[in-house]
């Protein structure tokens, strides 16, 4: 059977990973999407040049989306940077 203090442990092992990860990622210009798949770095780029037309067209050409999906997942995007 598995204790308090293990679980204890366990749960403050993930929070460091996370934090790891999430410290290579910002490193590498990479980041998470609000559905958990990794967002393209071309596509921050643009957004942060603030290209936003051009992130909704690699958004695009990498999803097979339409324009208003493509510009609401690029807008969640956005506000996560």
């Amino acid at each position: 059977m598995v204790t308090e203090t293990e679980i204890m442990s366990l749960r403050s092992r993930v929070n460091e990973l996370e934090e790891r990860i999430n410290f290579l990622y910002s490193k590498l210009g990479i980041a998470y999407g609000n559905n958990a798949t990794l967002v393209d770095p071309r596509i921050i780029h643009a957004i942060r040049q603030g290209n936003k037309l051009e992130a909704i067209k690699i958004y695009r050409e990498l999803t097979n989306t339409g324009l208003a999906e493509a510009k609401q997942a690029v807008e969640k995007i956005e506000s996560s940077l």
